[in-house]
Protein backbone atom coordinates (compact mmCIF):
# COMPACT_ATOMS: atom_id res chain seq x y z
CA UNK A 1 0.00 0.00 0.00
CA UNK A 2 2.91 2.15 1.12
CA UNK A 3 4.62 1.82 -3.01
CA UNK A 4 1.10 2.77 -4.33
CA UNK A 5 0.87 5.72 -1.90
CA UNK A 6 3.87 7.20 -2.75
CA UNK A 7 2.96 8.27 -6.45
CA UNK A 8 -0.48 9.61 -5.49
CA UNK A 9 1.60 11.79 -2.63
CA UNK A 10 3.91 13.37 -4.85
CA UNK A 11 1.66 14.94 -7.47
CA UNK A 12 -0.53 16.57 -4.45
CA UNK A 13 2.29 18.03 -2.49
CA UNK A 14 3.19 19.44 -5.82
CA UNK A 15 -0.11 20.99 -6.79
CA UNK A 16 -0.35 22.60 -3.16
CA UNK A 17 2.91 23.98 -3.31
CA UNK A 18 1.87 25.61 -7.08
CA UNK A 19 -1.21 26.79 -5.79
CA UNK A 20 0.55 28.44 -3.13
CA UNK A 21 2.58 30.28 -5.09
CA UNK A 22 0.09 31.80 -6.91
CA UNK A 23 -2.01 32.58 -4.12
CA UNK A 24 1.14 35.22 -3.18
CA UNK A 25 1.49 37.93 -5.26
CA UNK A 26 4.39 39.09 -4.97
CA UNK A 27 2.99 42.95 -4.92
CA UNK A 28 1.28 45.03 -1.98
CA UNK A 29 -1.95 44.84 -2.01
CA UNK A 30 -3.92 47.20 -4.61
CA UNK A 31 -5.45 50.46 -2.89
CA UNK A 32 -9.14 50.45 -3.17
CA UNK A 33 -11.72 53.61 -3.12
CA UNK A 34 -13.96 54.09 0.14
CA UNK A 35 -17.17 54.49 -1.66
CA UNK A 36 -18.48 55.74 1.46
CA UNK A 37 -16.03 58.08 2.72
CA UNK A 38 -14.17 58.90 -0.99
CA UNK A 39 -10.64 58.15 0.40
CA UNK A 40 -7.83 56.03 -1.24
CA UNK A 41 -6.48 53.72 1.06
CA UNK A 42 -3.29 51.35 0.56
CA UNK A 43 -2.05 48.27 3.00
CA UNK A 44 0.66 46.02 3.20
CA UNK A 45 -1.04 42.27 2.35
CA UNK A 46 0.55 40.62 5.45
CA UNK A 47 0.41 42.08 9.06
CA UNK A 48 3.42 41.73 11.48
CA UNK A 49 2.98 39.54 14.69
CA UNK A 50 4.32 40.62 18.11
CA UNK A 51 3.56 38.56 20.90
CA UNK A 52 3.97 38.25 24.94
CA UNK A 53 3.88 35.54 27.34
CA UNK A 54 1.12 35.64 29.41
CA UNK A 55 1.46 32.15 30.88
CA UNK A 56 1.04 33.84 34.81
CA UNK A 57 -2.71 34.00 33.83
CA UNK A 58 -2.60 30.29 32.06
CA UNK A 59 -0.61 27.53 30.61
CA UNK A 60 0.67 28.77 27.10
CA UNK A 61 -1.53 31.80 27.22
CA UNK A 62 0.00 34.64 25.11
CA UNK A 63 -1.41 38.28 23.93
CA UNK A 64 -1.10 39.46 20.37
CA UNK A 65 -0.63 42.72 18.41
CA UNK A 66 -0.53 42.61 14.26
CA UNK A 67 0.79 45.46 12.96
CA UNK A 68 0.16 47.16 9.51
CA UNK A 69 0.40 49.88 7.55
CA UNK A 70 -2.07 51.75 6.13
CA UNK A 71 -1.79 54.91 3.97
CA UNK A 72 -4.93 57.29 3.51
CA UNK A 73 -5.46 59.40 0.35
CA UNK A 74 -8.20 62.00 0.78
CA UNK A 75 -7.88 64.05 -2.73
CA UNK A 76 -3.91 64.09 -2.83
CA UNK A 77 -3.37 65.00 0.86
CA UNK A 78 -1.91 61.74 1.65
CA UNK A 79 -1.69 60.70 5.44
CA UNK A 80 0.52 57.65 7.00
CA UNK A 81 -0.95 55.31 9.58
CA UNK A 82 -0.03 52.22 11.84
CA UNK A 83 -3.14 49.57 12.29
CA UNK A 84 -2.74 47.29 15.19
CA UNK A 85 -5.25 43.91 16.03
CA UNK A 86 -4.83 44.13 19.47
CA UNK A 87 -6.01 40.60 21.02
CA UNK A 88 -5.53 37.60 23.95
CA UNK A 89 -5.46 33.87 23.38
CA UNK A 90 -7.41 34.22 26.97
CA UNK A 91 -10.96 36.19 26.84
CA UNK A 92 -10.72 39.62 28.16
CA UNK A 93 -11.87 40.07 31.68
CA UNK A 94 -11.85 43.93 31.14
CA UNK A 95 -11.51 45.07 27.14
CA UNK A 96 -11.29 48.83 28.20
CA UNK A 97 -8.38 47.74 30.43
CA UNK A 98 -6.60 46.28 27.69
CA UNK A 99 -7.28 49.60 25.21
CA UNK A 100 -6.65 51.63 28.19
CA UNK A 101 -2.66 50.23 28.04
CA UNK A 102 -2.71 51.01 24.02
CA UNK A 103 -3.60 54.73 24.10
CA UNK A 104 0.06 55.90 24.03
CA UNK A 105 3.12 53.02 23.30
CA UNK A 106 6.37 53.10 22.64
CA UNK A 107 7.14 51.21 19.45
CA UNK A 108 11.44 50.17 19.20
CA UNK A 109 12.63 49.38 15.57
CA UNK A 110 16.71 47.85 16.16
CA UNK A 111 16.22 49.78 19.61
CA UNK A 112 14.78 53.44 18.29
CA UNK A 113 12.04 54.37 20.33
CA UNK A 114 8.67 56.13 18.56
CA UNK A 115 6.45 57.50 20.77
CA UNK A 116 2.95 56.92 19.50
CA UNK A 117 -0.14 58.16 20.20
CA UNK A 118 -3.82 56.78 19.47
CA UNK A 119 -5.85 58.54 16.67
CA UNK A 120 -9.19 56.19 17.25
CA UNK A 121 -10.00 53.04 17.89
CA UNK A 122 -12.12 52.25 14.85
CA UNK A 123 -11.67 53.05 10.76
CA UNK A 124 -13.73 56.50 10.83
CA UNK A 125 -10.47 57.41 12.90
CA UNK A 126 -8.49 57.37 9.53
CA UNK A 127 -11.32 58.66 7.59
CA UNK A 128 -12.49 54.59 6.45
CA UNK A 129 -15.89 52.86 6.85
CA UNK A 130 -14.78 49.28 7.01
CA UNK A 131 -11.72 47.56 8.55
CA UNK A 132 -8.37 48.00 6.50
CA UNK A 133 -7.34 44.68 7.92
CA UNK A 134 -9.10 41.39 8.41
CA UNK A 135 -8.60 41.44 12.41
CA UNK A 136 -7.22 37.98 13.33
CA UNK A 137 -10.28 37.20 15.83
CA UNK A 138 -13.52 38.80 16.39
CA UNK A 139 -12.70 40.33 19.92
CA UNK A 140 -9.60 41.66 18.60
CA UNK A 141 -9.40 45.71 19.21
CA UNK A 142 -8.33 48.03 16.43
CA UNK A 143 -6.15 50.77 16.87
CA UNK A 144 -4.69 53.29 14.64
CA UNK A 145 -1.52 55.35 15.07
CA UNK A 146 -0.58 58.22 12.79
CA UNK A 147 3.07 57.85 11.82
CA UNK A 148 5.44 59.17 9.10
CA UNK A 149 6.61 57.26 6.32
CA UNK A 150 9.87 57.51 7.46
CA UNK A 151 9.29 55.55 10.72
CA UNK A 152 7.07 52.84 8.39
CA UNK A 153 10.78 52.48 6.35
CA UNK A 154 12.35 52.15 9.63
CA UNK A 155 9.93 49.72 10.38
CA UNK A 156 10.63 48.17 7.65
CA UNK A 157 14.43 47.61 7.70
CA UNK A 158 14.14 46.40 11.63
CA UNK A 159 15.67 43.26 12.61
CA UNK A 160 13.71 43.62 15.75
CA UNK A 161 10.47 45.33 16.95
CA UNK A 162 8.88 45.62 19.87
CA UNK A 163 6.06 47.55 21.85
CA UNK A 164 6.31 48.88 25.39
CA UNK A 165 2.77 49.58 26.18
CA UNK A 166 1.86 52.24 29.06
CA UNK A 167 -0.40 52.69 32.05
CA UNK A 168 0.35 50.64 35.36
CA UNK A 169 0.33 47.56 33.81
CA UNK A 170 3.23 48.12 31.13
CA UNK A 171 3.91 45.75 29.29
CA UNK A 172 6.45 44.60 26.69
CA UNK A 173 5.66 42.85 22.63
CA UNK A 174 8.11 41.20 20.90
CA UNK A 175 8.52 39.82 17.74
CA UNK A 176 6.62 36.45 16.78
CA UNK A 177 9.59 34.92 15.13
CA UNK A 178 11.33 37.03 11.94
CA UNK A 179 8.23 36.91 9.39
CA UNK A 180 10.59 37.45 6.08
CA UNK A 181 6.86 37.54 4.27
CA UNK A 182 5.46 40.28 6.68
CA UNK A 183 8.71 42.30 6.66
CA UNK A 184 8.73 41.88 2.59
CA UNK A 185 5.31 43.13 2.33
CA UNK A 186 6.00 46.14 4.15
CA UNK A 187 9.05 46.92 2.13
CA UNK A 188 6.56 46.61 -0.39
CA UNK A 189 4.28 48.89 0.82
CA UNK A 190 6.94 51.59 1.60
CA UNK A 191 8.57 50.93 -2.27
CA UNK A 192 4.57 51.34 -3.89
CA UNK A 193 3.17 54.38 -2.01
CA UNK A 194 2.73 57.33 -3.30
CA UNK A 195 5.87 59.83 -1.88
Amino acid sequence: MTVTARPILLPVILAILILAGCAWSGKASEPRLDEETGVTLSRADMPVVLYRDASARAAHARDFVYLGPVQVNRMGSLRSYLWFGVWSALPATDPAAQRDSFEDITLFADGEPMQLSIAGWSPSAIGASRDVYVKPVASAADAYYEVTIDQIRLIAASQDLRILTSGPDRRTYELWNRQASAFDALNRFVQQTDY
